[in-house]
Parts: structure tokens; C-alpha cells; sequence
């Protein structure tokens, strides 16, 4: 990997939906990795995996090749197929309502377009083991409502 690649796992997870969230992520690059991860006490899935991915990339101090690793589709599509429209139409899907977390998507839109990111969706709760780490941390971010001790001393 080169040093300006960085690899990212992200997942999000809601005890009810709503309900206690949890958001984590895994970043890797070269032979430095962290794991963050943090909580939210009433929100749901979608704003979760979407926290993941926003909170991976404030992690990152300057502009990078990002490898993101998803199992959200509505993420990784959200990003690279419907924004655009959203953008373009004022915030509204194509059923004239409002767009559902647009702050977040905002925000996400922001961030990505600092970075040049190549996206792969994975099946979540299957046999990658960086996504069910991520898993696992974002449950646990959920249960605890706690956050990583690392995410303000952890940059890449």
C-alpha cells in the first residue's frame, strides 16, 4: 500500500431503530491501524453507518486514496449514486420528499470530496473479519453508549 492509501472498515448499529446507536470504524494504513468508535443514546441504523464513514474520514489529516469498506448500501450508494440528484432537486428524492439525514449526508459529501475514494460493499455478519470487528465495536458503542479513547489522538 502506498502511503498515501488508506484502508477504512466502517459499521453502524441501533439497539431498535430508534434507539441506543453505536458507530465504529478500522483504518489502516501501512502498519499503523486504529479503531474508533463512539454512541449516540436515540438515533437509528442509517445515521450510524453514515457517522462511521464521516467520523473515519475527520480522522484523516490530509487528502488520501481511500479504500472504504461498507456493508451499508444505502451509504455507499447514497454517496456515489443518489447525491447527486439530491444535490440537484434541493434536498428532495425523487418522491418530492424531504432527503432523510441531510445534515449527515451533507457533512459526508464534504469529507469525500477531500479524498479520492474507491468503494467495496461487503455482506455484513459473513466472513470478513474487519467488518464484523467493526461490528462487534459498533454493538458495543450501542450497549455502553461509550466512545474510543483514541479518537482524538488518532490521525492518519
Amino acid at each position: 500500500m502506498q502511503p498515501d492509501q488508506v484502508t477504512i472498515y466502517t459499521d453502524g448499529s441501533c439497539l431498535g431503530n430508534p434507539g441506543p446507536g453505536g458507530w465504529a470504524c478500522l483504518l489502516e494504513c501501512g502498519e499503523r491501524k486504529s479503531e474508533l468508535f463512539g454512541s449516540h443514546p436515540n438515533t437509528t441504523n442509517n445515521r450510524m453507518e453514515l457517522e462511521a464513514v464521516i467520523q473515519a474520514l475527520r480522522a484523516l489529516t490530509c487528502p488520501r486514496t481511500v479504500h472504504l469498506v461498507t456493508d451499508s448500501v444505502y451509504v455507499k450508494d447514497g454517496l456515489t449514486k443518489w447525491i447527486v440528484g439530491w444535490k440537484k432537486k434541493g434536498w428532495v428524492t425523487a418522491e418530492k420528499k424531504p432527503v432523510k439525514n441531510q445534515e449527515l449526508w451533507q457533512e459526508l459529501d464534504r469529507l469525500a470530496a477531500q479524498h479520492t475514494i474507491q468503494w467495496k460493499w461487503v455482506k455484513g455478519h459473513a466472513t470478513d473479519a474487519r467488518n464484523n470487528r467493526c461490528d462487534a465495536l459498533a454493538q458495543y458503542a450501542a450497549r455502553n453508549q461509550s466512545r474510543s479513547r483514541e479518537v482524538a489522538a488518532s490521525r492518519t
